[in-house]
């Protein structure tokens, strides 16, 4: 094991000094100041071995330290914006190819075209500068440039009495990758001036253990909603991606977790329901634990049901988007809307009117905002905080206030 873990590492530094290397043919061709070209070096195997360093060194006794997310967010940082690089680079090198292949055939042969060689280099740093730029924003602005996006659905089954009943919708919140108090302080009163009747939280407060919550509890215990506040479990809220010394304190870690909720006035709901009354009508609120096709499948959705019953307006709680996918959107009752998280967006992406983009669409059908499908819907939150990466690019933190109509 010890052996396939060091050839892994060693083609990761191999295609990273790779990157490196071709990058730095750009660099080259625009400019001879050696220091420049010395500094290039000296900060990009600088971050390299940093990152290295901070890996390896993990022993996943904590999870995703400060210092090991930094690292992570200065080899994106470095290594992005050179790969934007090399693509302008590469298809330059393809023209070369062909065209010294054509002057090869020909009787005139002309290969170095050293002004254009300069021209596409220019152009290569130029566009590079974009995602540099980009990185830079999301690591120090834009993971804490908090979004409130409002969506008004309508329902034929909604009782009268919850016509224009008002949620907040967070998730994600990952306590433990917080770094601004200021910016937290910011986001729970941007919360609470939404002044929705209920508020609705699905999964993952921490990022693995539960003390990364302590700094924070004062801060989400003064969310107020009138109807209350009701949360479930994430796959980060179950301590799997730490190492732990033995089954008990894991279970203990578990524990603390669920009792970090009721701390902050949130009704923990592990696979269980409530109604809400209002002039003598109710909805339900059904809140299942982690249920996911590729992460902790703890969720029961016909225990979290029990209670119900098949009339009833319901609002599910299920951190991973895929149950909905897998179970919820065609289920025989009749789950009309579905809150989950979980996809982060990847924290990166593109999002303007008409179009939205990011790699997790790759992976997660449902990856961001409203889907419907069988007349039922989804809100895919973008989450609150972020993990690994420190920052956001394209992809900004959500507080999502959804309206009921009743059509």
């Amino acid at each position: 094991m010890k052996f396939i873990f060091m050839i892994r590492w060693f083609i990761l530094v191999v295609i990273l000094l790779f990157i490196d290397f071709y990058a730095f043919q750009s660099l080259k061709t625009i400019s001879k100041n050696k220091f420049i070209l010395v500094l290039y070096w000296f900060i990009s195997i600088g971050i390299l071995v940093n990152f290295i360093v901070k890996l390896t060194s993990f022993n996943g006794s904590k999870g995703l330290t400060h210092g090991i997310m930094l690292a992570i967010g200065l080899l994106i940082l470095s290594i992005i914006p050179k790969i934007t690089a090399i693509l302008v680079l590469f298809s330059e090198d393809i023209f070369r190819v062909i065209k010294a292949a054509f002057s090869m055939s020909s009787s005139t042969v002309e290969t170095h075209f050293p002004a254009r060689r300069e021209f596409i280099a220019k152009v290569a740093l130029g566009l590079a500068a974009v995602p540099f730029a980009s990185i830079i924003y999301g690591m120090t602005k834009g993971k804490y440039n908090f979004q409130v996006i409002k969506h008004t659905l309508f329902f034929d089954d909604l009782p009268s009495a919850f016509d224009g009943f008002n949620i907040t919708h967070i998730s994600d919140i990952h306590s433990g990758s917080f770094d601004d108090e200021n910016k937290i302080d910011y986001a729970i009163n941007l919360i609470n001036e939404q002044k929705s009747d209920v508020i609705l939280f699905t999964g993952d407060i921490v990022n693995n253990t539960f003390d990364e919550m302590n700094p924070w509890i004062d801060y989400f215990k003064k969310l107020e909603a009138p109807f209350g506040k009701f949360s479930v479990l994430g796959n980060h809220d179950y301590g799997e991606y730490v190492h732990w010394k033995t089954l008990d304190e894991k279970e203990q870690n578990f524990q603390e977790i669920k009792n970090i909720h009721p701390k902050i006035g949130f009704n923990l709901l592990l696979n269980d329901s409530v109604y809400l009354e209002k002039e003598n009508e109710k909805l339900a609120i059904i809140g299942v634990e982690n249920w996911g096709t590729r992460f902790k499948k703890a969720g029961d959705l016909s225990k979290a049901s029990e209670k119900i019953k098949k009339e009833d307006f319901k609002i599910l709680l299920s951190h991973d988007p895929s149950h909905w996918d897998a179970e919820v959107k065609n289920h025989e009752n009749n789950y009309q809307l579905t809150l989950s998280g979980h996809t982060h967006g990847m924290q990166f992406g593109i999002e303007i009117p008409g179009f939205k983009w990011s790699p997790i669409q790759y992976v997660y059908k449902y990856w961001a905002g409203i889907y419907k499908e069988f007349n039922r819907y989804i809100n895919v939150n973008r989450g609150f905080g972020f993990l690994a990466f420190p920052g956001r690019v394209g992809i900004w933190p959500e507080i999502t206030v959804i309206t009921l109509k009743k059509r």
